[in-house]
């Protein structure tokens, strides 16, 4: 299929591109990477009065780190995160999830902004910013706000973003030094995650954890960060009875739905298991 007929416009500053969003009123979507959006209207799943193309806008691209934050622009692409030292030093669980993400070309142009702002359940980047407690920076025609995580994601595919609104910029605080992993279950490999399961944690000079958190995908109707699970683990060694205690809390946490992927139950049945599956390698890697 193809797309129902729309007007198309390039913006150069974000200044253009939210005028633009005002001028229709909200019924236009902006492109970055295209990766969800265009299969969308493609399909006509979304039929928008306009696309506007954000990619000529300098600067919305930048990974930077500084005062306890890694700052990374709403344009940077997957393949950016992943070739980044900062992103491998700073923030290492984003850069475990990345490889995860569609196939090469999917990461050559798919975006961070585009994928959080999408807000699928089961994606690896909304996982991410909701283990690390990341703020997303929002800018609109009345100025700007900042929303943690668990406030931006409302549901799937649905955000608290304004449709005048764009995302200009995600901090997460700097993790230098933590340990990370991401564990995933699905079909075969770059497909949509079945379940999946974020771990991190800062390890301490006695052989525990100052802390650790949890995050759970595709197991709820937003990625969850598994708060009591991971609370739970402050200060421990990840010993098995440690281990097990939290993957029960994790389940506690999660209302998994059935799709064309997995049921429910199976959804279940997995998540325990990848929950000790990636705080076993955490344990493995401290010792």
């Amino acid at each position: 299929m193809k797309p129902a007929p729309l007007e198309y416009l390039a913006a150069a500053t974000a200044e253009e591109a939210l005028a633009a969003l005002a001028r229709f009123d909200g019924n236009a979507r902006l492109l970055a990477g295209g990766q969800s959006l265009v299969p969308l209207l493609s399909m006509r799943l979304l039929r928008p009065t306009a696309v506007i193309d954000i990619n000529g806008i300098r600067g919305l691209d930048r990974i930077a780190a500084g005062d306890g934050v890694v700052r990374i622009g709403a344009l940077a692409r997957y393949s950016a995160l992943q070739a980044s030292a900062v992103i491998r030093e700073r923030v290492p669980l984003l850069a475990k999830a990345v490889p995860f993400v569609g196939d090469r070309q999917i990461r050559n142009r798919g975006t961070l902004g585009g994928a959080l702002c999408h807000a699928d359940p089961a994606g690896e980047m909304a996982l991410c910013a909701v283990t690390l407690v990341a703020r997303l920076r929002i800018v609109g025609r009345a100025g700007r706000r900042e929303l943690d995580a668990e406030a931006f994601f409302q549901g799937p595919y649905t955000t608290a973003l304004e449709p005048t609104e764009m995302l200009e910029a995600v901090e997460f605080p700097d993790g230098a030094g933590a340990e990370a992993v991401v564990v995933e279950h699905a079909r075969r490999h770059g497909d949509f995650a079945v379940v999946s399961v974020a771990a991190t944690g800062l390890p301490a000079p006695d052989g525990s954890w100052r802390w650790i958190r949890i995050g759970l995908g595709a197991v709820a109707d937003r990625a969850r960060y598994a708060r009591r699970a991971s609370e739970g683990l402050a200060g421990t060694r990840l010993q098995p009875a440690d281990v097990e205690a939290a993957a029960a809390r994790c389940l506690e946490d999660a209302e998994p739905a059935a799709d064309v992927r997995a049921s429910a139950e199976y959804r279940r049945h997995l998540l325990p298991i990848l929950v000790e599956r990636a705080l076993g390698e955490l344990a493995r890697r401290r010792r």
